[in-house]
Parts: C-alpha cells; sequence; structure tokens
C-alpha cells in the first residue's frame, strides 16, 4: 500500500524549485548540482510549498522538466533518502517526509505555541497583544447580558440579533445604508470567507486573487479545490493596476474575486476611490462576485485618515447590492484571540450562507458576540482602537528604523496603516531567509507563501507586533540569518539567544 497522500508533478515542481534561484555571495562556490536540488526540495517542505507524503515525480520525468541529468536527481533523492526528508518503496516510487524529531511544516502563518516565545522571536503572526483593560470589561460587560441567552438553546447561525442590528448600524453610519438582514456574524474572517468559497467556489472554480495576498486565505482556497487566478499588484504602495484586473476578469472570468482594499496583506497598499469604483465594475462587467476583506480597514496609522479621511467601503459602489460581499473582523483591529467576524451582503446571499452552516459550524460562540456587541455600544471600541493605532504606530517605526541600520540594502515603502512591512530582501531568497532565522532565532514568513507557484522568492513580511529593544533585537537576527544565506551556511544549528523583553 503506497504511503503517500498527494502528488507533485514534475512541472510544477520545476517550477517551484526555479523560483528559488538566488545570486551567490562573491567568493563562495556554487554546490553541486544534485545538492541544490536536494537542498531545494528539503527547503519546499519545511516551509510546507510541497506537503509531507506527497509522491513526487519519477526521475526521469524531473530530469527533464529541469533540464538536468537523470543522475542529478537520483543522487538528489538519495541525499533527501539519507536526510529522512524522502521515503521510496519499489513500486510505489518516492514520497516526502520530515525526519523523526522534526515538527511537521506549518502551511500558514500560525502563532508559536507561549512556551517558545522566551527564545524565538515571532514575526510570522500579524497580531498585536489584547488592548486591555477593554478586553477584560467587554467581557465583564458580555457576562453581565448572558443569563437572558443562558435560557435559550444559544444557536443563533447568523449572529445574534443586537449584534447583527449594531453591525447595519454601523455600516450605515459609514454611508452604506444597511439592514440587519445583510448581516451574519461568523467565526472570524476566516469562517466568513471559508463559507462564501464554498458557497460560490466550489472544487475547480476559479478565484481571481491579488499577487500577493494572504497567506492564509491563499490555502483554505487551495484546499478548497479552487484554482487560483493571480492578479499582479503594482510596485509599492500604489497598489491595484485596475486595467490588468479588467483584463484577467474578462479572459479568466472567474467566479470569485478577492481582495484587501484597505491596507492590503503584505503590501500595506490603501486602494483610493477611484480604484474601488473601477474594480467594482470591472467585477460586474464580468459577473465576478467580488470579496472586500475589511479586517486591517480600521488599523490606519496617519492621522490624515482620522474624521472620515479614509476611503469609503468597496461596498458603497455596488449600491444594488449585487456585485460585492464584505468581509469584517475584529481579530485584527482588537485582538486576534477574539474570534468574532462577519460577513456583509444581499439578504438573499445570507440567507443561502446561513443555510449551509448547518453542515459547517452552526454557529458562532455567544459570550463573544456579547462582548463585541459591549464594545460597540458603549464606545470601549474606539477607545481600544486608539490604544492599537498608537501601539502599532510606535511598533511600525521602531521595526523601520531598526531594519533600515541592520540591513540598509533591503527595500520597502512604509504603509500608513495596517500591520505589515513587504520587504524586498536584497537578491536574497526569502525561503532560505526564513530557514536561517530559525536558526539564530527570528521567525520571518518567506515571500513565496503570500504568492502563486513559487512567486515572491526575494521577499518577506514583517509585521509591526515588536517594538523598542525587541525590535532592534529581531532585525539584528535578521542580519544574522543573512549573513547565514549570503555565506551559504548549512547544516547545524545555532542555538537562538534569550531574549527577555
Amino acid at each position: 500500500m503506497a504511503q503517500w497522500t498527494s502528488a507533485v508533478g514534475a512541472a510544477q515542481l520545476a517550477r517551484l524549485l526555479n523560483s528559488q534561484q538566488d545570486r551567490p555571495a562573491p567568493g563562495t562556490r556554487r554546490p553541486p548540482a544534485y545538492r541544490a536540488l536536494a537542498d531545494g526540495i528539503r527547503l519546499l517542505v519545511l516551509e510546507g510549498r510541497v506537503p509531507v507524503a506527497a509522491r513526487l515525480p519519477a526521475e526521469r520525468e524531473l530530469a527533464l522538466s529541469l533540464s538536468v541529468s537523470r543522475t542529478t536527481v537520483a543522487a538528489a533523492y538519495e541525499a533527501l533518502r539519507g536526510e529522512g526528508f524522502l521515503e521510496s518503496r519499489r513500486g510505489a516510487g518516492s514520497w516526502t517526509a520530515v525526519p523523526a524529531g522534526n515538527p511537521l511544516p506549518a502551511r500558514g502563518l500560525e502563532p508559536l505555541p507561549p512556551e517558545a516565545l522566551g527564545s524565538v522571536i515571532d514575526l510570522g503572526c500579524a497580531s498585536l497583544p489584547a488592548p486591555e483593560p477593554w478586553l477584560t470589561r467587554a467581557v465583564q460587560g458580555a457576562l453581565e447580558e448572558l443569563p437572558p441567552y443562558a435560557h435559550t438553546h444559544g444557536d443563533y447561525p447568523a449572529g445574534l440579533p443586537a449584534l447583527r442590528a449594531m453591525i447595519a448600524e454601523r455600516y450605515t453610519a459609514r454611508g452604506v445604508p444597511t439592514m440587519p438582514e445583510q448581516i451574519m456574524v461568523t467565526t472570524g474572517a476566516m469562517g466568513a470567507i471559508d463559507a462564501i468559497c464554498h458557497l460560490f467556489g466550489g472544487r475547480g472554480e476559479r478565484i481571481a486573487v491579488e499577487s500577493p495576498s494572504y497567506a492564509n486565505i491563499l490555502q483554505l482556497m487551495r484546499e478548497a479545490g479552487a484554482r487560483l487566478v493571480p492578479v499582479a499588484m503594482a510596485e509599492g504602495l500604489s497598489g491595484w493596476d485596475m486595467d490588468r484586473w479588467r483584463q484577467v476578469l474578462r479572459e479568466s472570468a472567474p467566479r470569485l474575486a478577492y481582495v484587501v482594499a484597505d491596507f492590503h496583506n503584505p503590501t500595506g497598499a490603501l486602494a483610493d476611490e477611484d480604484q474601488r469604483r473601477r474594480m467594482v465594475d470591472a467585477a460586474r462587467s464580468a459577473g465576478t462576485v467580488l470579496v472586500a476583506d475589511e479586517t486591517m480597514g480600521q488599523l490606519w496609522l496617519d492621522e490624515k485618515y482620522a474624521d472620515g479621511g479614509m476611503p469609503r467601503p468597496v461596498c458603497a459602489f455596488d449600491p444594488a447590492g449585487s456585485t460585492v460581499i464584505t468581509v469584517g473582523s475584529a481579530s485584527k483591529a482588537f485582538w486576534a484571540g477574539m474570534r468574532i467576524g462577519w460577513v456583509r451582503a444581499a439578504p438573499d446571499v445570507i440567507r443561502s450562507l446561513v443555510a449551509a452552516r448547518a453542515y459547517a459550524d452552526l454557529g458562532t460562540p455567544v459570550l463573544e458576540q456579547l462582548a463585541v456587541n459591549w464594545l460597540f455600544s458603549t464606545g470601549g471600541w474606539e477607545q481600544a482602537l486608539d490604544l492599537r493605532r498608537a501601539q502599532a504606530r510606535e511598533n511600525r517605526d521602531a521595526l523601520v528604523a531598526a531594519v533600515r541600520r541592520e540591513l540598509p540594502n533591503w527595500e520597502f515603502e512604509v504603509p500608513d496603516g495596517g500591520l505589515t512591512l513587504w520587504v524586498r530582501a536584497g537578491g536574497l531568497s526569502g525561503s532560505r531567509l526564513a530557514e536561517a532565522g530559525e536558526r539564530v532565532g527570528v521567525r520571518v514568513p518567506s515571500g513565496p507563501r503570500f504568492g502563486v507557484d513559487g512567486a515572491f522568492e526575494g521577499y518577506v513580511r514583517l509585521p509591526f507586533t515588536v517594538g523598542g529593544a525587541v525590535a532592534e533585537e529581531a532585525a539584528a537576527r535578521l542580519a544574522a540569518a543573512a549573513h547565514l544565506v549570503e555565506t551559504g551556511a548549512t547544516g547545524g544549528t545555532e542555538a537562538p539567544r534569550t531574549f527577555v523583553a
């Protein structure tokens, strides 16, 4: 019986491997071809871009796709078997593995367990600690409101009526008239997008996505069986090329398109009103449902966006409600542990999403909904956001200064909001930087996690989750990781230094 559970084609593996090519440091020699191939496959497994237990192509097929000799591929496979990253059996082929004692690679950007935080600086997860005292106050307020709900079955597939009404009021106050019937409360934004993908984007359906885009959403869509159609973002913070979007939507006719128009993750770009209007028009013309992710929308860090300075929501350019589905969340703006998200859409779409929910998670925890409703109704939300913005702004400035000092050849633009820097890593491989970072005690996601088929190998994403001395130490460790990559240092492990904030 075969031990593999999926397969990677020769052409796909060749694309992923070719995306890793980075320039050697002056004075260093390239490793033998078989060693470079083995290292490339190992790196793809460690990053989760090739799954564990995935059947690899036959030696002859991969040799043809890479234009190398079969002997080179055979030697690379043998090296991987010796290291524990490949298993083989006659008649069943070869499949990826991880050596005993190694953790399975995460395919998303899961946070480190708390016990690891003393020795590793985690720049993988773009989330901040809770803005106290507002979390505690919100939970206390929720407990006071809980008794009447405790006398019911506790099942609210569309969300608590009070919270749905409050969210609808907040959209109306932003200039987008909304009824409670247009709102469904979900378990975070991920729960919202998962429900939308299952309703509109069945297996094999095309979904247009920004390139780069949010890694966890891309993985969610892949696992739902979607065919991702990347649409390249413009360089820097200018964001969206509307002519390119219109062309892709017209030619590919995707069922869905997913965009983060508000402080885009990972680039930090902010779409202006003209871009939003043209994006909605292009989607409407193509018959594409446009999913607008607003989870970063309230995290503006420049005061010019206060008092109504932000562009109108994407859904404001879809008055008929036939094209845009909006997703919001408390998880980025308030706290990742507050798993409350929501969908704003036409009432018939909401009814379909609610009906489908009976076969998924049934509903969202009542206590957390009450806590978010308490924040919205008391003004606590706005005060918590003031704390969150101040913390993110301070962290951003500290991280920017530290990276510019330690790594002056790394390139990036400083966004006006959101939680992330999108950094071109001075010609180095982002995947190799991520691997080296693990050895020196800093965890950073590589650019290809945010792309399709190996794009953005020369980038890393740095979130504003640390500040002060921790930001300085993180930049120093990134510089150490960059040195390991530049000098071609492989093998062995540098023990991470314990850091006490």
